[in-house]
């Protein structure tokens, strides 16, 4: 039986590779560069925002505080008006890339984690390279690419964009098979 703990190798260099592709994909490539659009009259839409002081979270409007609410002839009419708006709203100073780029290699080393538990209790030592990089490799998807329709689904994200996200998914999940194949135990 192949252990997690042997595979602490392909866990670490799979996240350092994904962890590197994607900042090649973010800053080198060009296909996200059209994923999110400037606001008309930005800094009026800001200034409005600023007027609201909301704390940091989530928000959307029309809110419906229950279901029975979204029958209110009124809150019809909010729909029927629009916009439809969903907000990530931050308090304002710098962006901390430090943190979250942080928070993306601890999300990188979780995903090769599971894809090593995964691969422990399906492959036996000694598995081929191929049979090893199908099993991580899927895993990964799964874990990079699968969730990311639900924005588009859900929230309105363009689904050109999260097609965008599928796609990088494959990528990582690539480079997390082959590096698993390349390093699995013999």
């Amino acid at each position: 039986m192949v252990t997690i703990a042997s595979l602490w190798l392909p866990i670490l260099l799979s996240a350092v590779v994904v962890y590197i592709a994607s900042s090649l994909v973010h800053m080198v490539m060009p296909w996200h560069k059209g994923d999110y659009r400037a606001l008309p009259d930005e800094e009026r839409a800001l200034e409005s925002l600023r007027q609201l002081q909301l704390q940091d979270g989530n928000y959307h409007a029309p809110h419906a505080v229950s279901a029975a609410n979204t029958k209110d002839p009124a809150f019809k009419q909010k729909l029927q008006q629009g916009p439809l708006v969903f907000l990530y709203i931050r308090r304002g100073g710098s962006v901390a890339m430090g943190l979250m780029l942080g928070q993306w290699f601890v999300y990188t080393l979780v995903i090769a984690a599971l894809c090593a538990y995964l691969c422990s209790h399906a492959l036996a030592a000694g598995a081929s390279y191929l049979t090893v990089f199908r099993i991580s490799g899927f895993g990964a998807f799964l874990a990079y690419a699968g969730a990311q329709p639900i924005d588009s689904i859900w929230f309105f994200r363009n689904w050109s964009t999260s097609l965008k996200n599928v796609f990088d998914g494959l990528i990582y999940a690539l480079l997390t098979g082959g590096v698993f194949g390349w390093l699995w135990p013999r």
